[in-house]
């Protein structure tokens, strides 16, 4: 037991000094490896306009590693199946009760696959809707109408979802936005400047909230 404290409580003064973040490794036959250039991206706007001080090489981890304690920040992304073994969902339960945040952007099509895997996460607690006046939205840019659209799927509105523990939010679950597509490197895409700006923007508010609560 004294062994298993002394790891949480060293990952978890990892947490509160760290400001990398990483990419989730998923089982499950997801491509959780889709839009390589998205968070590396992010990273370099956030150094660049939010005084962040990010390594610029982002990592992959396992959703089941102990690795995972070294990130205040994880990011993960796919468009199909999520799987979370019982000791996947009960390291992310942990890391994520202990200080870390996990924000999750469908690629279009994780909806259905990743809301059953975080029953597993948090059997109790259900995703619900961000309101646009939480500060989310306005850490670092204004985003008055919440979450911004970046592509079109099946012509729905963007709807940031969350979890909450201990009024921490902990888990962050875009849908109908698509922010890594427009993370992306520009020939990606092609998408506008403006609107692959707006999509960095969100992302450095992500960002911002995450290391300051």
């Amino acid at each position: 037991m004294r062994i298993i404290f002394t790891l949480y409580f060293t990952f978890f003064t990892a947490l509160l000094f760290s400001q990398d973040v990483a990419i989730v490794k998923y089982k499950g036959g997801g491509d959780w490896y889709s839009n390589p250039t998205a968070l590396p991206n992010l990273v370099k706007y956030c150094n660049d306009n939010i005084d962040t001080n990010i390594n610029e090489n982002v990592q992959t981890v396992e959703a089941g590693s102990i690795d995972i304690f070294q990130f205040p920040f994880l990011h993960m992304t796919g468009h199909g199946n999520v799987f979370f073994s019982d000791d996947d969902a009960e390291n992310l339960r942990n890391y994520l009760i202990s200080g870390g945040f996990l924000h999750i952007d469908d690629n279009y099509g994780m909806a259905p696959y990743i809301t059953k895997e975080l029953k597993k996460v948090f059997p109790n607690s259900e995703l619900i809707e961000i309101p646009k006046d939480h500060k989310i939205f306005s850490s670092a840019f204004n985003f008055p109408n919440g979450l911004p659209k970046i592509h079109e799927h099946d012509g729905k509105a963007p709807q940031a979802f969350g979890i909450f523990k201990d009024n921490r939010l902990v888990l962050l679950f875009t849908f109908e936005s698509d922010l890594g597509d427009g993370w992306e490197d520009p020939e990606v895409h092609n998408d506008p400047e403006d609107v692959r700006e707006k999509a960095l923007k969100m992302g450095a508010n992500i960002v911002k909230y995450v290391f300051e609560n």
